[in-house]
């Protein structure tokens, strides 16, 4: 018998904080916008509130990102796109694996998948320009 979910205003906030977001926080930046609000409140009490959300499917991991997971309150499929210099997450949210490969895999190796995620990794527009004026400055 499973207990009853007890009701807190922190869970709540922290809920509220990663949903009102597209920039796909990592715990830190969750405690660090909620800490002036909630003086209290722990960097232990996020991490186990996102595992807490993560286990009931209200928030997905999106990966670790420049050492830190990070996080997305958007659970329907979509793929994401994260620059590998300033860390940013984006979502892609037209963006489709190929609908057939799930069924492809599992018929090839046996698996029973459940979801596919594509993530791109590179260089946002921003760290593009900027390497290319650095590029332009050393020429």
């Amino acid at each position: 018998m499973e207990r009853a979910i007890r009701y807190s205003r922190k869970r709540e906030a922290i809920l509220t904080q990663i949903q009102g977001t597209s920039c796909h926080p990592s715990a830190e930046w969750v405690y660090k916008q909620l800490r002036p609000l909630h003086p209290d409140l722990s960097l232990g009490t996020v991490y186990r509130n996102l595992a807490f959300f993560r286990e009931r499917g209200l928030v997905r991991s999106v990966g670790v990102v420049q050492g830190q997971e990070r996080f997305d309150a958007i659970t329907t499929p979509h793929s994401h796109f994260v620059c590998n210099c300033c860390g940013t997450v984006l979502d892609l949210p037209d963006v489709h694996p190929e609908r057939g490969l799930e069924r492809t895999v599992s018929t090839q190796y046996g698996f029973a998948v459940e979801r596919c995620e594509l993530t791109f990794y590179g260089l946002c527009p921003n760290c593009t320009d900027q390497q290319n004026l650095k590029e332009e400055t050393l020429s």
